[in-house]
């Protein structure tokens, strides 16, 4: 299915071999052959992978264990070149597909469902257990798919489906200030050995990631894939800061587990609004966005945005101070569209400050979807260690 500006391949639990329905190297190894990794040249040819972050993806949907819920989303990044399938988060485009799948394969009770109209299915978000509101429009009892609604990355107009993110930030508190900012302020800052200091918001919500402003990194922020993939000096340095974001916000204990653990934190770059044409050749006017975000997912520039990247935007503009909040001018605001690679994209979050802590109680952005194929996908009868 494609989910936004993401694809990959749906499974449901129980149609998984018995071994691979439980996590475990089974589990990994079924992911990446189907996929197609390891893949020394790159390309994932002998699987379904299409060789960038965007296409590397898999998800296994179950009916929910969770009250109040109707399914349950476990996502998988599957690393090209290397044996990993990293289970550390979550992949916001691919949400938007969650909820219309399962409607197609029976996993939502039918009592939930409007002959006609908007179905909401309530997703546990597995990864990061956290709950996912999918609107998804219904006409004549079968999901929509055709409509008019534009996202750029995307070709195509289709249907939109808009998704509230319940929630986002991780809960947990420390002494520093809470996990939302894991050390505290909301800017640090981090030595990156052979660079010096670099300014950055490190935040947990959505997905971990880390804010750099452009200029910082010698960047002006309207970059595309090529200005930033071709460009190895930079890959390097921003690896570098992405690997002490990790350590420094607790989510490895050092840096080679950091540099080992692909999908988390992500690591984007900001800058005050600016005109450029998009990889679509469309023009995108400064006047149309509030400032300029460029993310990376494994060690590339993403063509357009990741979704959970999306949601840590509309967080971090939301609180005052952030990087992301000051390059889009500073202040209050609840709502802010950001210019990246493919175009632009609004998004928003309601967040409150109580007790010298902030709290986001949801953001929320629209995507779409689509089945691509539907069937059965074949791998050697050797692929996993324990076969049932």
């Amino acid at each position: 299915m494609r989910g936004g500006t993401s694809k990959g391949v749906f499974f449901r639990l129980e149609d998984l071999p018995a071994s691979a329905q439980v996590p475990g190297a089974a589990r990994d190894a079924l992911m990446l052959r189907v996929i197609g990794s390891p893949d020394p040249y790159g390309k994932q040819i002998d699987g379904l992978g299409a060789a960038t972050s965007s296409t590397s993806k898999v998800v296994i949907l179950s009916r929910s264990t969770q009250t109040g819920h109707d399914v349950d989303y476990l996502f998988g990044l599957v690393s090209i070149d290397r044996p990993v399938v990293d289970w550390s988060g979550n992949c916001g485009n691919l949400t938007a597909a969650v909820g219309p799948f399962s409607i197609r394969n029976g996993l939502v009770d039918e009592d939930r469902l409007p002959r006609s109209g908007v179905a909401t299915i309530r997703i546990w978000q597995a990864n990061i257990s956290k709950t996912i509101l999918a609107h998804i429009p219904m006409c004549d009892e079968l999901v929509q798919e055709t409509g008019d609604f534009e996202l750029d990355g995307v070709a195509f107009p289709a249907a939109e489906v808009p998704l509230e993110f319940i929630d986002p930030a991780d809960d947990g508190a420390d002494d520093a200030g809470g996990a939302m900012f894991p050390t505290g302020p909301v800017v640090d800052d981090l030595a990156v050995p052979g660079f010096g200091t670099v300014r950055a918001t490190l935040l947990n919500a959505g997905i971990p990631t880390v804010f750099v402003d452009a200029g910082a990194i010698g960047c002006c922020g309207a970059e595309l894939q090529d200005d930033v993939n071709g460009n190895a000096e930079l890959l390097v340095l921003l690896e570098a800061i992405r690997v002490q974001g990790s350590v420094r916000m607790g989510l490895v204990p050092d840096l080679a587990a950091a540099s080992l653990r692909q999908h988390t934190p992500k690591i984007a770059f900001v800058a005050p609004p600016a005109s450029y044409t998009a990889s679509s050749g469309s023009p995108v006017a400064a006047h149309d966005v509030d400032l300029l975000v460029r993310a990376l997912s494994m060690g590339q520039l993403h063509h357009a945005m990741m979704g959970t990247v999306a949601v840590a935007i509309a967080t971090a503009a939301a609180i005052p101070g952030t990087l992301v909040n000051l390059a889009a001018g500073g202040g209050e605001r609840n709502a802010v569209r950001f210019g990246h690679p493919s175009g632009s994209l609004r998004v928003g979050a309601e967040a409150q400050q109580a007790e010298g802590r902030w709290k986001v109680i949801k953001a929320f952005m629209s995507r779409s979807a689509r089945v691509l194929m539907e069937g059965r996908v074949s791998v050697p009868a050797d692929t996993m260690p324990t076969q049932t």
